[in-house]
């Protein structure tokens, strides 16, 4: 590698690949109820940083308040972000049912925890009117 190359530690690489994808995911919990606590949003924080690195993905940030989170995770091309999403979802959910039953039963029933849909972002690098015009002024070749 070249002396003068400063390498970004967001920036990550793989045998074939050189990456920065990172996205910012919103979960609510079922019909918006304010089920969350602090003790509930710190073990969640917990848990969801274990099932990101599962992933090899990292968990950047993450906060929320009693009826949402929101996470800014760091993830490799190969993690399909749907399944991300299930695992980070499916096993916080069966770890806070567990771990808080009886709170969780006052806001909460049927099974479910959080909602069935959730809010995906891509963000991070350049914004899409620089790419769209750093793209426009490639230089084509003649004939």
């Amino acid at each position: 590698m070249s002396p003068r190359w400063n390498p970004n530690p967001d920036v990550r690489t793989g045998r074939h690949v050189v990456h920065h994808l990172h996205v910012h995911l919103v979960f609510v919990t079922k019909y918006r109820r304010k089920a969350m606590t602090d003790a509930m949003l710190t073990r969640c924080e917990e848990v969801m940083r274990e099932v990101c690195s599962d992933f090899e993905a990292e968990l950047k940030q993450f906060n929320g308040e009693d009826d949402h989170v929101h996470l800014l995770v760091h993830y490799p091309p190969k993690v399909q972000l749907s399944k991300l999403v299930n695992s980070l979802k499916g096993v916080s959910a069966r770890m806070l049912r567990k771990e808080y039953d009886a709170h969780v039963r006052r806001y909460l029933w049927g099974g479910h925890f959080w909602s069935g849909s959730y809010f995906a972002g891509s963000c991070g690098g350049a914004p899409l009117t620089v790419v769209k015009q750093y793209i426009e002024n490639q230089k084509r070749p003649v004939g």
